[in-house]
């Protein structure tokens, strides 16, 4: 949340410094408030979830499914404006969902070793995360805080994240 806060800080001191300095006016409060709400959904939130589905999900992954982004953009388009449904669009929308279907069916299962490590990051108590908080903090809920995951060798269906960077 640090991160998309500062990107649009500073982004907006900027853009609008740029705008007034090219002899813009300054825009009523309604509309500077109906532009800040833009922004904090539209470009805020997605940064955060972004960030977030980076260090869950991988790079790879993340980036195939935000990559999804414009082709909801263009249904819309298509739904709420009548723009035209064109053939072009819908075999990259065919193909962009076929990519998300083939990561979402994955099945990746071997046996694999995990090192020693100690981190912080958000997680339930799964297989990884199996520790006690000594009655300090939530252990079934999504919790952060820094912990250890001791060397283990097991087997269970997983893809590449903060625990699962191995070779093949």
């Amino acid at each position: 949340m640090q991160i998309a806060a500062l990107k649009g800080a500073v982004a907006g001191v900027v853009n609008v410094a740029l705008a007034l300095s090219a002899g813009a006016s300054v825009p009523s409060a309604g509309k500077i408030g109906a532009a800040a709400l833009v922004g904090l959904v539209g470009y805020g939130a997605s940064l955060v979830l972004f960030v977030r589905a980076l260090r869950a999900a991988g790079a790879a992954r993340t980036g195939a499914y935000f990559s999804l982004a414009p082709f909801f953009g263009g249904i819309l388009s298509v739904a709420l404006f009548g723009e035209a449904l064109s053939i072009r669009l819908v075999a990259a929308g065919l193909l962009m969902g076929l990519g998300v279907w083939l990561h979402l069916t994955e099945h990746h299962e071997h046996e694999h070793g995990h090192v020693d490590v100690e981190h912080e990051h958000l997680h339930p108590h799964d297989e990884h995360h199996r520790h006690d908080h000594g009655g300090g903090e939530p252990g079934g809920a999504p919790h952060a805080h820094r912990h250890r995951h001791d060397r283990l060798t097991h087997r269970h269906l997983h893809f590449p994240d903060v625990h699962h960077e191995h070779p093949h």
